[in-house]
């Protein structure tokens, strides 16, 4: 079964698969972006491998709050709040994860190695990683009396979980993976939000950026 693992996931197998994606954000700024760092890696590394490695950037990063953040109370106030150095890191992995979860298609269409089995192993990965960028990001507010509550996550993590389901269960019905906006602009979104909040403290998400409608409230907004 080891062997078996490794062959996996150091085998050139990605799918072709006939998707459309009509984000501005993307079509004009990360897809020149990814075209542009797809050409640093070299045409024998498999794309498979790639996208393992963005996902163990997410899971690290799930991992690295958990130990700074074990009970989504450290944003709250009157409490040891995250080392801003650890926001830093947590926002670039984040960005590198995505980076890593754009280019491996297209590393699959350069060296001309699209199997089936290729993304089953991307898009399944990707489902597991609606649970951990949500609750990574969940820390930024936290649980406190500035936050969002452990049933408004729950529900959010249901809410992306089926957005997933949902384009895939369409895609098994048309043949045509219509991409959702809000994934691009959400990953950019998030990654900015780390950056900033290292330098602003996690004070600045406290009061309301529009008559009484919280930061939280954006945060929930924009996940639904």
């Amino acid at each position: 079964f080891g062997d078996l693992t490794l062959v996996f996931l150091f085998s050139p197998c990605r799918s072709q698969y006939s998707a459309v994606d009509s984000n501005p954000l993307s079509l004009y700024v990360m897809h020149p972006f990814w075209n542009t760092i797809v050409k640093i890696f070299p045409t024998w590394l498999a794309p498979n491998l790639i996208t393992f490695s963005g996902f163990l950037l997410l899971v690290f990063n799930f991992f690295l709050m958990a130990y700074f953040d074990p009970d989504f109370y450290a944003s709250a106030p009157d409490h040891q709040h995250v080392p801003n150095a650890v926001w830093i890191v947590v926002g670039l992995l984040n960005f590198i994860a995505y980076t890593l979860d754009g280019v491996d298609g297209k590393q699959a269409r350069r060296t001309n190695s699209s199997t089936p089995l290729g993304e089953l192993f991307d898009h399944g990965l990707d489902s597991w990683a609606c649970v951990y960028f949500v609750v990574t990001v969940y820390s930024t507010f936290g649980r406190g009396s500035t936050g969002v509550s452990v049933f408004v996550l729950y529900l959010l993590l249901w809410v992306v979980l089926f957005s997933f389901i949902l384009s895939h269960w369409e895609k098994y019905n048309t043949g045509i993976l219509f991409l959702p906006w809000g994934y691009d602009i959400s990953q950019v979104t998030i990654s900015i939000v780390y950056i900033v909040t290292a330098f602003v403290g996690v004070e600045a998400w406290y009061a309301p950026f529009l008559f009484n409608f919280l930061y939280r409230d954006l945060f929930t907004a924009m996940i639904i």
